[in-house]
């Protein structure tokens, strides 16, 4: 299946039809009966939307500056608002609510001239990281291995792009829930640098929108087939909502030759298997015979036991401080990074002397953390003054069997360790194919980049995919 990319090309030139592609899209979500990974479409609205791109192309009419993904169907994650389609954050309380306007994200995308033709599944309340499945559409399965899991709480859409059932997905990322889907299935996600993509219609059912200065740890970005699909839902969608005028930085270079890349490739608290160590030194190696200098170890001053430990108790703040009436967040609530249920979600911020209502913490303490997370970011930065890009894990191993509880012989929260350092931070992180088990199991690495250079994360893993 071609990338997004490719097809909107081939539709702009009148090589193929919006309408043919659109179809054939539709066709294979409606076959599928194993992966369920795509829970509702709007097949009526997609075949006109792709009527009229191909009536544009026959008109010679203008496409604009947006219109990158003309005629291009794709998905979005079942948290986002759809005008007319249901969303229900995979939880029955919310199957009947029906949408009545598109996301931020949704607009956007569509004035890039993708059709969204629906929704991908999610796991219920996007409380889990690491598997995907809620009591409205069931399970997704990894269509790598049908027993195994796609992760979560994006493994809907990682499942989509791996089986051809889409050619674009938008989902979400709090505890690498974007991240570790992408490793799982072989493709390519992106965390962008937070607060880059406006989160309007990303909210629990019956939640009013009020744009927030609280700390945020919650994302939302692109699924792709490539990394370059990655850039160009990137710059459909960055930029703050109003007014909607952003030009995303240039990668700092084009050649993998020029590149600097930090290297961390495996921690005793989240020790990788010897399949995935071996395809990250693989990496490496190419990446050293290019002519990239390898710079090892974590940046000076970061402790990245203590960065995790922090992150865990940064996600407790943030169910705090976005819990909505109901202790439901208001954003990305993927499963706690601690092991357990969702914590610090069972009642709405207070900034009195008495501390921050679900958190445990003071205020005192909040601060303390807050202060801690931005000098975190700036240990991070002041290392990418010399360094274009940190690689390391992007999970300990590859996608696990449905169910499980422990992987590999360690705690489920194991997974978060390596995603942890760039959500702390807010820098953006992307995970990228590197190669496969024996047995056909994809397997991720994560590229973590300077604040708000997200660019140049993509170009170093679109040169090195070739």
């Amino acid at each position: 299946m071609m990338s997004a990319g490719e097809i909107a090309d081939r539709i702009r030139t009148g090589q193929v039809s919006s309408r043919e592609v659109t179809e054939e899209l539709l066709a294979r979500i409606a076959d599928d009966q194993d992966v369920n990974a795509v829970v509702e479409v709007r097949r009526e609205y997609a075949l006109a939307a792709a009527d009229r791109a191909d009536a544009m192309v026959a008109a010679r009419g203008s496409l604009g500056p947006l219109g990158s993904l003309h005629g291009v169907p794709m998905t979005v994650k079942d948290c986002f608002d759809i005008a007319g389609l249901h969303t229900t954050w995979g939880n029955p309380a919310f199957a009947e609510h029906v949408a009545d306007r598109d996301a931020a994200v949704v607009e956007r995308l569509q004035r890039a001239g993708a059709i969204v033709v629906g929704k991908s599944n999610v796991h219920a309340m996007l409380a889990d990281f690491g598997q995907t499945a809620n009591e409205i559409y069931g399970r997704t399965n990894n269509p790598a291995d049908l027993t195994r899991t796609p992760g979560g709480s994006s493994g809907g859409g990682a499942a989509a792009i791996a089986a051809d059932l889409t050619y674009l997905e938008y989902g979400s990322d709090l505890v690498g829930s974007i991240r570790l889907p992408a490793a799982y299935c072989g493709v390519y996600g992106l965390k962008p640098t937070n607060g880059l993509v406006p989160q309007r219609g990303f909210q629990v059912p019956g939640t009013p929108y009020l744009p927030s200065e609280l700390p945020n740890l919650s994302t939302i970005g692109p699924l792709a087939r490539t990394a370059g699909d990655l850039r160009l839902a990137l710059h459909a969608t960055a930029g703050p909502e109003a007014p909607y005028s952003y030009a995303l930085p240039r990668p700092r270079h084009t050649g993998l030759a020029d590149y600097r890349v930090g290297v961390v490739l495996d921690h005793p608290a989240a020790p990788v298997t010897s399949e995935v160590g071996d395809a990250l030194s693989d990496t490496i190696d190419r990446l050293a015979r290019s002519g990239a200098k390898i710079v090892d170890n974590w940046p000076d001053g970061v402790d990245p036991n203590e960065q995790a430990e922090q992150f865990g108790r940064q996600v407790e703040l943030f169910f705090a401080l976005h819990a909505t009436s109901d202790g439901d967040p208001g954003g990305d609530s993927d499963h706690d990074p601690a092991g357990g249920p969702r914590s610090g979600s069972d009642g709405g911020p207070s900034s009195g002397s008495g501390g921050v209502s679900g958190s445990g913490l003071t205020l005192e303490e909040v601060r303390g953390l807050d202060r801690r997370r931005m000098a975190a970011r700036g240990r991070w930065q002041r290392y990418f003054e010399d360094v274009d890009v940190f690689l390391c894990p992007t999970s300990f191993t590859v996608a696990f069997p449905h169910g499980s509880s422990t992987i590999d012989g360690l705690p489920y929260e194991t997974q978060v360790f390596w995603i942890a350092h760039a959500a702390l931070t807010g820098h953006p992180a992307l995970s990228m194919p590197i190669g496969h088990t024996p047995a056909g199991l994809p397997i991720g690495a994560q590229v973590i980049g300077p604040w708000h250079e997200d660019d140049t994360a993509i170009m170093l893993a679109e040169l090195l995919a070739g």
